[in-house]
């Protein structure tokens, strides 16, 4: 065991949270911890890190236990930078090599027993500590989060919300914590840094609690769900899939279980009522001493209404519904990406995923009209009409009732049939008359979504339709996207609702690429596996650059004007000498620079495969291979500064 909760009780102002909790974590497991929004899972990990204490049970954890916690709000020192707030993971590993150069020093003159066994045990320390390798190892987790190492002196403190908690990722991969707690460790990562971290994570072998509502991450990391339902927690062996499978099975077993029990209860309440004054008294009294007595079953809380959404059908387009052709995107003379082309018809759904600021939102202001195309076509067909999704929500209005907003797409709608539509997006009861301005970010997306779908638009253009929805919410928006009969163009890091909606995934690429397959997005990430990742070598990176990275000037800078930018720094008496080499010589020198000319390429051909073999979590995780790696990297670039000015020597005197 690493840490238990028993039968915990957590209340706020007079709320009870958890209700009698009890769960305990054991080494090595990978737990996913999941519930609906405000179910108590953010309470969990503050009760497990002290922050705050249980109203009562117990919290209990081994003697010496580290746990590392990623908080949604992370902050760093002023003045520090990318690379040392990573390495700040290291204090420890830092202090024994501070005190080993200090002994050092002293053993220049004190060369007793007791300094020496002294110096020697703090290199086994700094050895177990793996004090050879840690540079190394951090810079591999921040290349794989998707910090470029020209980032790596920027100030922490100036990052983006975003970025801190990239950073403070990668700090807790690297500290020296027994047990990870992760809340939302995918907010703020694109698809290629969640899938570094999927691997990371499968690698190492420390236990971890990790609640996040990206159901496609608890599928590849966890295997073990805890739900935290009606403040107690149901433990399942196995990924999210497959709890879902066990959750649904439990839940008709319960669901009988109340149902006998709460018959057997009224027939036995119905026995005590006719028999408790009559000649049958004692059996009364001994029956209602055991319903006292008796353990109720929990009823099935309900978490979406069932059956279907009613959708009425909309006016059908024509079979072609978009057409984009060999379309530039972006701003001015600022090309965020190009020669983008692909087709869809009519009931078709198309996927669009990507790195932030790759061109995702812009392709959608685009096709939509709100930008021009820098070049290239985007024709919409017939009887087309549009409905759009913002992540910024501006449609709502503070002051209305949630079903007064809903009606202003159904002016003449029934009530019944508005309540019921909107039960279908979780607002239950009286939920419908709150004001839109007092609810929380997450349902105003739920009211948005169930406004736009009931509008009967026959297309829809989704920009991030899952952001700040928890997962019972996602599944009621598939399910009503499921039975959808129009168009759909979504945007999405929600590879689990890629997967159940898209039909055709459109990939923005780091190298400024754009893939298109037909298929959802578990098909397209096999087959992206299956034909390797865009832009991994450096000879996608040169040519999906453009000529303006920093991989092109390093490659072709020399061929394309190093000899002139030599010639301009030569001195007059470097330019006297040139004119008195014997043809001998000159030709020396020559064949040598064109040796290093085909060498250097070759080179940095080289350090871009370590970079990549480094930033690979399995590597990252193997404390030999990385030191490997790291000390052949630092031969490879000093070789290659002898190289350079070997080149400019002989480019000076010739």
């Amino acid at each position: 065991m690493l840490f238990r909760l028993s039968n915990v009780k957590k209340s706020y102002g007079g709320q009870e949270v958890l209700r009698g909790l009890t769960f305990q974590v054991n080494p090595g497991e990978k737990v996913g911890l999941v519930g609906r929004n405000g179910a108590g899972k953010t309470t969990v990990f503050r009760l497990l890190t002290g922050q705050e204490g249980a109203d009562s049970g117990e919290v209990v954890s081994i003697n010496g236990l580290r746990l590392g916690l990623l908080g949604q709000h992370v902050d760093f020192e002023a003045g520090e930078s990318v690379h040392t707030a990573a390495l700040s993971a290291f204090q420890e590993i830092h202090d024994i090599e501070a005190e080993m150069r200090a002994l050092e020093k002293l053993m220049e003159t004190d060369h007793s027993q007791e300094v020496l066994d002294r110096y020697a045990d703090l290199q086994i320390k700094f050895e177990h500590a793996d004090g050879f390798t840690y540079a190394a190892r951090a810079e591999a987790i921040l290349i794989g989060l998707g910090f470029a190492r020209e980032s790596w002196q920027d100030n922490a403190a100036t990052l983006s919300g975003g970025q801190k908690n990239r950073l403070g990722m990668a700090r807790l991969l690297l500290s020296n914590s027994d047990v990870l707690l992760l809340d939302e460790p995918t907010n703020h990562l694109d698809v290629d840094a969640v899938e570094w971290l999927e691997e990371f994570l499968s690698e190492i072998d420390k236990a971890y609690v990790v609640i996040s509502h990206d159901r496609y991450f608890l599928d590849r990391t966890a295997s073990r769900i805890i739900e935290i339902e009606n403040g107690k927690a149901v433990d399942y062996k196995g990924n999210y899939s497959k709890y879902l499978v066990e959750r649904e099975l439990r839940r008709e077993q319960q669901m009988r279980e109340y149902e006998n029990q709460q018959s057997m209860i009224a027939k036995t309440e119905e026995f005590i009522r006719r028999n408790l004054e009559g000649q049958k008294t004692k059996q009364a009294k001994s029956r209602r001493n055991m319903l006292e007595r008796m353990e109720r079953i929990d009823a099935v809380a309900a978490e979406k209404a069932g059956g279907s959404f009613g959708l009425k059908k909309v006016e059908r387009t024509g079979n072609n519904v978009l057409t984009v052709d060999e379309l530039s995107i972006g701003y001015g003379t600022r090309v965020l990406a190009s020669g983008i082309h692909f087709s869809l018809l009519r009931g078709e759904r198309l996927g669009i995923i990507g790195a932030n600021g790759t061109g995702k939102t812009t392709l959608l202001k685009t096709i939509l009209g709100d930008i021009r195309e820098l070049s290239g076509e985007v024709r919409w067909g017939t009887k087309v009409d549009i409905g759009y999704y913002s992540q910024t929500l501006t449609d709502l209005q503070p002051n209305f009732e949630v079903i007064q907003e809903l009606r202003k797409v159904a002016p003449l709608a029934d009530s019944g049939e508005l309540r019921s539509f909107l039960a279908r997006f979780l607002f239950f009861g009286d939920d419908v008359f709150k004001m839109v301005g007092d609810l929380s970010g997450g349902e105003k997306g739920r009211l948005s979504l169930a406004k736009l779908i009931y509008s009967r638009k026959n297309v829809l253009v989704l920009d991030e339709p899952t952001n700040h929805l928890d997962i019972p919410a996602r599944e009621a928006l598939e399910d009503a996207l499921g039975e959808y009969d129009g168009t759909i163009v979504t945007v999405s890091h929600d590879r689990f609702f890629l997967d159940k909606i898209a039909t055709q995934i459109l990939s923005f690429e780091r190298n400024g690429s754009v893939l298109h397959l037909n298929g959802n997005y578990t098909e397209f990430h096999d087959w992206k596996a299956a034909h390797g990742r865009a832009g991994t070598g450096l000879k996608s990176k040169l040519e999906g650059s453009n000529g303006s990275g920093s991989e092109s000037i390093s490659a072709v800078g020399i061929e394309a004007g190093g000899n002139d930018r030599a010639a301009a720094e030569q001195t007059p008496g470097e330019s006297a000498r040139s004119r008195t080499l014997s043809k001998n010589e000159r030709k020396r020198i020559d064949d040598r620079i064109a040796a290093i000319e085909k060498l250097i390429p070759k080179l940095e051909a080289r350090t871009a495969e370590i970079a990549a073999e480094m930033s690979k979590p399995v590597v990252a995780a193997d404390f030999a291979k990385l030191k490997s790696l790291a000390d052949e990297q630092a031969a490879v670039d000093a070789e290659l500064a002898a190289l350079f000015e070997e080149w400019e020597k002989l480019a000076a005197m010739i």
